[in-house]
């Protein structure tokens, strides 16, 4: 393992391995607890302070795990624990997206039984399922979603606002199952035949982690690329990102599209050099132990294992090579504090970067 700075990746909890690690989630009632959601169907919480490891979830009969399925992702209500909720994203065994809300009980397991569907509906393909589940600083939850996979956006999903695949959309949890928040763009379609009301933005291959900066509430979002490139957006409401035109910058399938001014760039891009070749998104770090880093959006290659903090400057975002590790780098998190976690999905190790 390389360190290109003075910084340390710290074994965050020595001893202890996951299977198929693929996300963090603060427990918002303990400071001290952590939630890390597993591939596999299983969620297990884990104590900053002693290490211990408890599973809160297992819903591995319901759940196809392989590949880019599973278990992906989950998201606490922000009003925890006056509504104690939590919001889970998986995949099941008919391959079909379901985004769920589950009851969390009084010492923090999640019950199986209290699973009430949000979304359900079939993925074409069984990759670019996206995942991430975020709730945003307006108090709507977010999910990013992928074209539905194989290569190429075959059925220019990501183009079509008539389907909810390649797009992050936005909804309203209060509603029965939800309702649509008024200034979505689409919001006034009935149906997904005018616009499917709940895209918030579009143009999207395979959105893997996106996060809200925790100070300026500006939405990053790491898209993975097709053959070259891999690229960082911050996300407005109703912007398109490109794909399948663009491949990041660069032209990729201009069949049908329209003219470059309609389209979104992304504010930082890299290739598929030095084996690059799918990015993992972050977090803009606001902790307080690597004060150097305050500011900036920390992010990483699953591939090659490289870690970067992309800072902004007056020429543009550059980025600096942190570490280059041997990890599979399936995700980040963080903690209360705003520390940031790097998750190595090969070793089922979990990293905290720091001294």
């Amino acid at each position: 393992m390389l360190f290109i700075v003075a910084l340390n990746l710290v074994d965050a909890f020595p001893g202890v391995r996951f299977n198929a690690p693929v996300g963090i989630v603060p427990y918002p009632y303990d400071s001290s607890t952590l939630y890390v959601v597993q591939q596999n169907g299983v969620v297990k919480a884990v104590n900053l302070k002693t290490g211990k490891v408890i599973p809160v979830l297992d819903i591995r009969r319901k759940v196809k795990f392989g590949g880019e399925m599973g278990l992906l992702g989950m998201a606490f209500h922000p009003e925890f624990p006056r509504k104690p909720n939590v919001y889970v994203y998986y995949v099941d065994k008919k391959m079909r997206s379901v985004l769920s809300e589950f009851r969390v009980d009084s010492d923090g397991h999640i019950v199986p039984k209290s699973e009430r569907v949000l979304l359900r509906f079939k993925q074409p393909y069984s990759n670019h399922n996206g995942g991430q589940v975020a709730f945003g600083p307006d108090g709507y939850l977010y999910l990013g979603l992928g074209d539905g996979g194989w290569a190429g956006d075959p059925h220019n999903n990501a183009q079509d606002t008539t389907t909810l695949l390649g797009s992050l959309l936005r909804i309203d949890v209060s509603g029965d199952p939800y309702s649509i928040p008024p200034d979505n763009p689409f919001a006034k379609s009935r149906s997904c035949k005018t616009g499917c009301p709940e895209i918030y933005a579009w143009g999207l291959r395979n959105p893997w982690r996106f996060s809200f900066d925790r100070e300026t509430g500006t939405l990053w979002l790491a898209d993975v690329g097709q053959d070259k490139w891999e690229e960082i957006d911050t996300i407005v409401k109703g912007g398109n990102y490109g794909w399948r035109c663009y491949e990041g910058n660069h032209p990729y399938n201009l069949k049908g599209c329209g003219p470059k001014e309609k389209y979104m760039f992304p504010v930082y891009e890299y290739g598929h050099k030095g084996g690059n070749c799918s990015i993992t998104g972050g977090y803009v770090y606001r902790g307080k132990e690597v004060p150097e880093l305050y500011g900036k959006y920390i992010f990483g290659d699953f591939c090659s294992g490289k870690v970067w903090a992309l800072e902004r400057t007056e020429s543009g975002f550059r980025a600096k090579l942190l570490f280059d590790t041997d990890f599979l780098i399936s995700t980040f998190g963080e903690n209360h504090r705003g520390e940031v976690y790097v998750v190595d999905y090969k070793g089922g190790k979990i990293y905290r970067i720091g001294r």
